[in-house]
């Protein structure tokens, strides 16, 4: 039997998986979550050419991570699959300078990554904790990490610093940048739609719970909104986005809010959630007819037309705008509202193609090509997993 790669992708709210097998190209088994991990979750497997669609309550009450993981290995097993898996990819959210490139998780490496959570203290948790149930199920299987943060190693020197003292950059306080498994699925896809220029200059935004934009020039990073966490640029769903230090000082030292006060206002009550009162969910919020609510969606798509706009400086002008993740590929109103504030750039979209969520969305004589593509970190952490075999 051909072996699997088992990918996992956990968050805090959901847990992704996926199963590929292939040596020279990948071939999808399954795909799935479990979702509303923190109220009434479900495991929900999509339909494939070789898998029947299935969806089932996991219970009415909130589930960890682990029993999650175990929803999934049991329908694995069930499957037969899960004991062909032969190499495990994990998707973890930092990899800090040290790590650019798909890793074999050993013990050094681990604790390294341990040692990155405070700059990632939603997700690389879970994901170094899914690396430890995956390796206890499956200690014969090679478990490998995929990280966000190596797609924008290619990113220019001046890009990546901040007006710091040297010593500090020297000492790792740069910007990284995230969600890249997301851009790198989407630089590859682009190669195949328009060869090695790969849509020549390209902002994709990434616009989910989480929310960025990366320049590219043919597929690579050359800049991007967030930087040393992933709080900063765009405002998200509980996320604050772009802020000045000087609000954090004023918090900290003239209000006397503690640090641990600090990480919860910014990480989980601030973004369209903090903005409304009402939901960090853009559905909800475009469905309101609240005033709150339509300021924070405003908001959002201020913000997006805005970052395009200073991403399209760095770059030199703008060929290519892509929308990728759950509010891009999901939300025409919002895609529609922040191409008309980029519409100084050339950019034009055909009302009826994004209504309907086509690929191409742009009118035909618009300079600009718009796209909408399915975010895919899975199959990019199983390409990676394809690379690093062949090394």
């Amino acid at each position: 039997m051909t072996d699997v790669i088992l990918v996992l992708n956990g968050g805090s709210s959901s847990l992704k998986f996926a199963a590929f097998q292939g040596r020279d190209e990948l071939h999808l088994l399954v795909r799935g979550s479990v979702s509303s991990m923190g109220e009434r979750p479900r495991l929900h497997v999509a339909p494939t050419a070789t898998t029947p669609p299935f969806d089932r309550s996991l219970g009415e009450q909130p589930i960890s991570i682990d029993k999650a993981f175990e929803a999934i290995a049991s329908y694995l097993a069930n499957r037969g699959l899960l004991r062909r898996v032969r190499k495990v990819g994990h998707r973890i959210v930092h990899g800090g300078r040290e790590f650019a490139r798909a890793t074999p998780l050993d013990q050094r490496t681990l604790d390294a990554l341990r040692g990155l959570a405070p700059l990632a203290p939603i997700h690389q948790a879970i994901n170094l904790e899914l690396v430890g149930l995956a390796s206890r199920l499956l200690p014969g299987a090679t478990q490998v990490g995929c990280f966000d943060t190596a797609f924008h190693a290619t990113q220019p020197e001046l890009a990546r610093l901040y007006g710091l003292p040297h010593e500090m950059s020297e000492q790792g306080i740069v910007s990284y940048g995230f969600h890249g498994l997301s851009y790198s699925h989407i630089a590859s896809e682009l190669r195949n739609r328009y060869g090695a220029a790969a849509g020549g200059r390209t902002i994709v935004a990434h616009l989910g719970s989480g929310a960025s934009l990366c320049a590219m020039k043919a597929g690579a990073s050359h800049a991007t909104t967030m930087g040393f966490s992933t709080l900063d640029g765009l405002v998200m769903s509980t996320r604050c986005g772009a802020i000045d230090p000087g609000v954090l000082l004023h918090l900290l030292h003239d209000r006397k809010m503690s640090s641990d006060g600090l990480i919860d206002l910014l990480y989980e009550r601030s973004g369209l959630l903090g903005v409304s009162g009402i939901s960090g969910n853009m559905q909800t919020l475009l469905a309101s007819r609240d005033p709150a609510a339509m300021r924070a969606v405003d908001l959002f798509v201020y913000r997006v037309g805005r970052e395009v706009g200073s991403l399209a400086a760095a770059l030199g002008g703008l060929d290519t705008l892509v929308f990728t993740a759950g509010i891009g590929e999901h939300a025409p109103v919002i895609r529609q509202g922040i191409c008309e504030a980029a519409g100084w750039l050339g950019v034009a979209i055909d009302r009826e193609l994004n209504a309907d969520s086509e690929e191409l969305i742009s009118t035909g004589d618009s300079p600009v090509d718009v796209l909408v593509i399915a975010a895919d970190e899975e199959r990019a952490v199983a390409a990676e997993l394809l690379e690093f075999e062949a090394v």
